[in-house]
């Protein structure tokens, strides 16, 4: 059901309330019985048992959520630190049994890293749904017409009624703050004290409401690149999200304008870029290697992730000079044609967290005016479509938005990239400024940045795990990574 109007909005954030101070179903302190996993025996793994509802301390239904534990490289080790990818929809477990710990190498020879599976994700009790309806959803069209609105619409409805028919009460369930129960479970199930916890992109959402509900019992909380969950309206979301896209492509194309190695260098780039646009807008731009035709969408999508990463600069600019000229360019021929992830909990987690009303086409239209005229060069971001994906779901925002309420004794360190493209840097700002946590910038391009080497960032967050120092006030490390090659 959609939440319409401010009075609705806000009963709904004061039912949330209640229920997060209610009663709750109790974590059990049962051990955990780690074996090595089956596909990675090198790792462990193992699973715990969880409620299905924990608002429901008298329902007896349960699920498991699986775990993966890398053991500590040095040896003896100091306690865990667990840590989630993000999403909504990441493996945790998969992480670690990649080999992929997230945390540095100190972090990681210190401690056991576990990974876990938020629930209705992979080991844990996976939404199910329909392959072929997914597929239909997943590549339907970003809505131009009220006949294209409505179509996205129904199909959003008939994926949540199929996987909510196939996965049972689970399916209503999977929000936020239920993970967050889940996320002391699991510390309560290790049994080495406070819990030490490393989020990303939509993990630290998991860290946030965790710290609202539980701040007494963490010991260290790092959140890089960080959800904001106090926009309310589809216009925060999507113009925060088009504001980044747009700084990355002013950023390559200044580049490309002043350095004579680009291959649109002294052809204005922002005027190239906005010819290929108007005519992908107009259906008259086609991939020179297939023929076939290249929309607006394809043109953003592709440019937007290129912008992204200063060492595919060069790329771009050689595509985008090559779609102008109509000659080879099947790099981004590739890039084009690239596969829709599947990813079937995004739909149920996202839609349950986040409640962004859309009155009907007139009101979609209208935003996406909006965005072209305040960000002139790449006017959309593919994020927009999360906008989207609950309008006529029929599911319920049981998680809605508002500020975040942390007490001021819970001591938390956030991280923000100034080009981040999907978790924006203004919403680890706004984050921050909420929670009172201490907020670490990095002035460079990508998406999360610690455990990648940097010491900038490593250092600060490493001693903040391991002795309990906070980070000093406004630290922010410059880009170590620019590369146009």
């Amino acid at each position: 059901m959609r939440l319409r109007g401010i009075a609705t909005v806000v009963a709904a954030v004061t039912v949330s309330l209640v229920a997060a101070s209610g009663a709750h179903a109790t974590p059990t302190s049962d051990p955990i019985d780690w074996q090595p996993c089956e596909d990675a025996p090198e790792v462990d793994c193992a699973s715990i048992t969880v409620p299905v509802d924990w608002t429901d301390p008298d329902n007896t239904e349960t699920i498991e959520i699986g775990l993966a534990r890398h053991r500590a490289t040095g040896g003896e080790s100091s306690g865990s630190v667990v840590i989630n990818p993000g999403g909504p929809g990441g493996s945790g477990v998969d992480m670690i049994k990649y080999g992929a710990y997230l945390v540095s190498d100190e972090i990681a020879a210190q401690y056991d890293v576990i990974g876990f599976d938020p629930r209705g994700i992979n080991t844990s009790e996976p939404i199910q749904c329909d392959e072929k309806l997914f597929e239909e959803f997943a590549s339907m069209p970003y809505p131009e017409t009220l006949r294209e609105y409505k179509a996205v619409q129904r199909l959003n409805g008939e994926l949540a009624a199929d996987c909510s028919e196939r996965t049972g009460a689970l399916f209503d369930h999977v929000d936020t703050i239920q993970t967050a129960h889940d996320i002391e479970a699991i510390r309560v199930a290790l049994d080495d004290g406070g819990l030490n916890y490393a989020g990303y992109s939509y993990g630290t959402l998991m860290g946030q409401q965790y710290a609202e509900l539980f701040g007494d019992n963490i010991r260290s909380m790092v959140l890089d690149g960080n959800m904001d969950h106090s926009l309310t309206t589809a216009w925060e979301f999507m113009s925060t999200e088009t504001a980044a896209a747009e700084k990355n492509f002013v950023a390559f194309a200044d580049w490309c304008d002043a350095d004579t190695s680009c291959a649109l260098n002294g052809d204005d780039t922002k005027a190239t870029y906005g010819d290929l646009r108007e005519r992908a807008r107009s259906g008259d731009l086609t991939d020179p290697n297939t023929g076939e035709a290249v929309d607006f969408y394809q043109l953003t999508g592709l440019t937007f992730s290129y912008s992204s990463n200063p060492s595919q600069w060069s790329e771009l600019a050689a595509g985008l000079r090559d779609l102008r000229d109509q000659s080879d360019t099947r790099t981004l021929s590739a890039a084009l044609s690239d596969e829709v992830e599947i990813n079937y909990p995004g739909q149920a987690i996202w839609c349950q967290d986040w409640n962004y009303p859309i009155y009907g086409y007139g009101h979609w239209a209208l935003l996406n005016l909006g965005l072209a005229l305040e960000y002139p060069n790449m006017q959309w971001t593919p994020y927009n479509q999360h906008a989207l994906s609950c309008i006529g779901s029929g599911i319920e925002t049981t998680n809605p938005q508002q500020p975040l309420q942390i007490d001021d004794d819970v001591d938390l360190v956030m991280i923000g990239n100034h080009y981040d493209i999907a978790t924006v840097y203004p919403w680890s700002v706004s984050a921050a400024e909420q929670s009172g946590a201490t907020l670490i910038t990095y002035e460079g391009f990508g998406h999360t940045v610690y455990g990648q080497g940097l010491e900038c960032i490593d250092g600060p967050v490493d001693s903040y795990i391991m002795d309990g120092v906070n980070p000093e006030e406004g630290i922010s490390c410059p880009d170590a990574r620019v590369s146009t090659g």
